[in-house]
């Protein structure tokens, strides 16, 4: 036990030091409060800090003060222990040089306290990692200059971190770690060096960590990755079969995959991402009311240690630069973005490139050369720890629905973890809600037929008229992490001894399980905002129109169902009342109030309808089994409870598949209990426990049309399924390939939009009709003969009459009509004159 000197000089300059440093110094620190380190009071703590520099030591003790920790420069005393501070450094650099030199000699006070705690079994230290980054602040930066001094991987030298002081001084980070029983990780050990070289390690990958999870793991440069990546043995073996195949030389087949490399590899500079990050700071102040982030906790829980695919929905453009903004603004690394080869124009390709994006063709289908490339860049990425981000969807959403997940780059990712395991791997499912599109006009353009315009530099500065605009607000919500080996583990458990290849069914179907998860859990993390109540309440009225009154009282209807019937635990719901909502929404211009003597009328325009319902879809999941049960009693009138749980039973399968519910069927019977019980609060449902039978309200009561209007909600998904039968049914099994069915029913669902008035954001977008075949194709209700054509017996009879019972007997005649009406699907999408290439033709 060492003595304590009565008056501390050394420390007394260091306090002086320390004020004079916060003239220019300002920090964020984390956590924000000290309870939430959760210390022992009645154990001593030690502070460890990475690197010896003056600077770190003398902010630590500031931040320690503040917070009403135990301050890093004052004694640290224990019955068995003293020592004159509660802080060493992990790594030193020798006294009084301008360059770094990195000394390998562990701290004298570590050793001490280790050979105290082996000498002493009683004794114990809570050790607290705390690191220190110097202009890591997101969204400050705003010169190049400071970009040269930022925070790297280098050893940084005296002369180097006082200008990082200088310029980076007022933007530094402190984040403070859970600390760590020195007593557990000695864990018996008897030899004190060897205890002092484990501790060691285990706080360099501590601290290594750490510095991955702000600046991102140690980036060689380029031409240094882009080497590795073209001699592994992969990419070396298909430039071989290149060379042979197609009969060129070893060298022009190896100059090809260069080429390839260099198309698809990212070029990510710390500088270009800081300034980026300041351009969307001035757009997203100008465009939007604000951003709302939620759950993003959860991000950085699992960030030290574990690669992280991000997995967000895909609504707009705006998705991957708001997530990486987001994401980097919270002191992570941005994620390296899987980027379609359209985004790859002139300057804003080498932009994007510089802030991470890698690019993906469209199709790589007889392109085996550049498809190895791709893969082994995706494996190097993944095996040295770089964030990823892509979209399973594969395309931006044009309904506002969840589409069904394209398998590609997902199948990579898990054959890519499977094949070296290097890290842990995560999924994080993450869902962007908006208020009003950006691309809200050509969305429906889209939807009534015009092409998909290709992206152009053009079209990029025509959108600087959108800054004049506002867009609401943005919500985006971090749903729990997915952990690869977990899931591998419960849907293959000997997946480790297997054999890594890419075609194996097992590899095959856990891909696919993968998906379907994911594509549940961005559901389940759905944010509802005013806008998406307005569209859920207003369309389900005649003519878009409604009472002021009893609009508020629809929307009180819809909040009162997310909350006694929940779908998840992370969905987080509007608190608005009624009336704010309906004036949040009028106020961005999404519906109009027409002032009555009776009351005022809201109302949407055709063109605000058509954008509502692109929002309606967004949320219409967590509306599903209360719509389905409100449409199956209000079409129906009277029916019992049994009739009713069997009818939503038999269409549930074909329902959770299209809207990637989360409930399995055997949990249905308590989901509908519960659903009619809310319901029936709400005097919605007349429900007799004594004979379970459920009736609708009287036809004269105001509860009639408001529960025709709930049931509304779910009609257009289940007309689009009747259509898709009725069509089946009227030419018969064996009668319609995939790509005719799929291409009859959206030129069919277009008329019917033009001579019913039925709503075109559900009935123009193909996919969805893509998905309610390869649904009934996965139900079993329909199977692929040997030649391609769909087959089916008796059970699509059953499928069409679940349909008949929810929709109304004009509706099924109308559509009925339309699938008798409709030509030889065959013939007519392979004919020149198929009106699929212009669908406004078919009017």
């Amino acid at each position: 036990m060492s003595k304590l000197p009565l008056f501390d000089f050394t420390g007394w300059t260091l306090n002086v030091l320390r004020r004079i440093l916060y003239l220019v110094t300002r920090t964020q620190v984390f956590p924000e409060t000290p309870e939430m380190l959760k210390l022992r009071p009645d154990l001593p703590v030690c502070y460890v800090l990475n690197e010896r520099h003056l600077s770190n030591l003398l902010v630590l003790d500031h931040e320690c003060r503040e917070l009403g920790l135990p301050a890093a420069l004052r004694p640290l005393r224990d019955p068995a222990f003293t020592s004159r501070r509660s802080v060493f450094f992990l790594s030193r650099n020798e006294r009084g040089r301008l360059v770094p030199n990195p000394r390998s000699d562990h701290s004298q006070l570590l050793k001490s306290l280790v050979r105290t705690a082996v000498a002493d079994p009683r004794f114990d230290v809570q050790l607290v990692p705390v690191t220190i980054l110097w202009g890591r602040e997101p969204g400050k930066q705003d010169s190049i200059l400071k970009a040269l001094f930022a925070e790297t991987w280098q050893s940084v030298s005296t002369l180097r971190q006082l200008f990082a002081i200088v310029i980076h001084g007022r933007h530094t980070v402190v984040r403070f770690n859970a600390p760590i029983s020195l007593r557990e990780l000695l864990s018996g050990k008897t030899d004190a060096s060897h205890a002092v070289r484990k501790l060691g390690r285990i706080l360099r990958v501590h601290f290594r960590r750490q510095r991955e999870m702000a600046i991102g793991p140690d980036l060689s440069h380029r031409h240094t990755q882009l080497s590795t990546l073209l001699n592994t043995p992969e990419v070396r073996k298909a430039i071989a079969d290149e060379a042979e195949s197609k009969s060129i030389s070893l060298l022009a087949a190896q100059r090809s995959a260069r080429n390839f490399a260099l198309e698809i590899a990212s070029d990510y500079s710390y500088a270009v991402v800081r300034a980026f990050a300041l351009f969307l700071t001035w757009v997203w102040n100008k465009v939007y009311n604000g951003v709302e982030v939620h759950n993003f906790e959860r991000v950085t829980a699992v960030a030290p240690g574990h690669g992280i695919v991000y997995v967000p929905c895909h609504r707009s453009h705006v998705d991957y630069l708001l997530l990486s903004y987001i994401i980097f603004n919270r002191g992570l690394m941005v994620p390296h973005i899987a980027a379609g080869a359209n985004l790859n124009l002139p300057l804003v390709g080498l932009i994007l490139r510089r802030s991470g994006a890698f690019f993906l063709r469209r199709k790589i289908k007889g392109e085996p050369l550049y498809a190895t490339v791709f893969v082994e860049y995706l494996h190097m990425m993944i095996d040295r720890g770089f964030p990823i981000e892509y979209f399973i969807e594969g395309g931006r959403s044009r309904s506002g629905r969840t589409l069904a997940p394209k398998a590609g780059i997902l199948a990579m990712t898990i054959h890519s973890f499977v094949r070296s395991r290097a890290r842990p791997l995560v999924f994080v499912p993450v869902y962007i809600g908006y208020e009003k599109l950006m691309e809200g006009s050509s969305y429906l353009a889209e939807l009534h037929g015009r092409p998909k315009k290709s992206e152009s530099l053009t079209d990029l500065v025509s959108a600087a008229r959108l800054l004049k605009r506002n867009f609401g607000k943005v919500h985006v919500n971090f749903g729990p992490p997915l952990a690869l080996a977990e899931f591998l583990d419960a849907q293959h458990p000997a997946w480790r001894e297997e054999d890594s290849d890419a075609q194996a069914p097992w590899l095959r179907s856990a891909v696919d399980a993968t998906a379907t998860v994911l594509a549940r859990s961005i559901n389940a993390i759905a944010v509802v905002n005013p806008v998406n109540l307005i569209a859920v309440t207003l369309l389900s009225t005649p003519k878009h129109a409604a009472d002021l009154r009893l609009l508020q009282k629809q929307i009180e209807h819809a909040r009162y169902l997310l909350a006694e019937t929940p779908y998840a635990e992370s969905i987080v719901a509007c608190d608005l009342p009624a009336g704010e909502v309906i004036d949040y929404v009028r106020r961005l211009g999404m519906v109009e109030c027409h002032p009555h003597p009776l009351g005022d009328m809201i109302r949407a325009s055709e063109e605000q309808a058509a954008l509502l319902a692109y929002f309606r879809n967004n949320v219409l999941h967590l509306f599903a089994l209360p719509a389905l049960l409100a449409c199956l009693v209000s079409h129906n009138q009277v029916l019992t409870r049994q009739r009713a749980k069997e009818a939503i039973t038999g269409i549930y399968g074909l329902l959770r598949a299209e809207l990637f519910l989360p409930w399995e069927a055997d949990q249905l019977d308590e989901l509908i209990d519960r659903t009619e019980a809310a319901l029936s609060r709400r005097g919605l449902i007349l429900g007799d426990s004594q004979i379970a039978i459920l009736r609708a309200p009287s036809p004269n009561s105001e509860a009639s049309p408001e529960l025709r209007q709930l049931g509304e909600i779910i009609r257009p998904t289940l007309e689009r399924q009747f259509l898709t039968l009725a069509l089946l049914q009227h030419h018969g099994s064996g009668q319609l390939t995939r790509a005719a069915l799929e291409d009859a029913t959206h030129l069919l669902a277009q008329r019917l939009a033009m001579l019913y008035e039925f709503n075109s954001a559900e009935f123009s977008e193909k996919l969805l009709f893509a998905n309610v075949i390869r649904n009934l194709i996965d139900a079993g209700i329909l199977q692929v003969d040997d030649a391609g054509l769909l087959c089916f017996d008796e059970r699509i009879t059953l499928a069409a009459a679940q349909t008949e019972l929810l929709l109304a007997a004009d509706v099924r005649h109308s559509i009925q009509l339309i699938a008798r009406a409709a030509p030889d699907a065959n013939s007519a999408t392979n004919s020149p004159a198929n009106p699929a290439a212009n669908p406004a033709a078919d009017s």
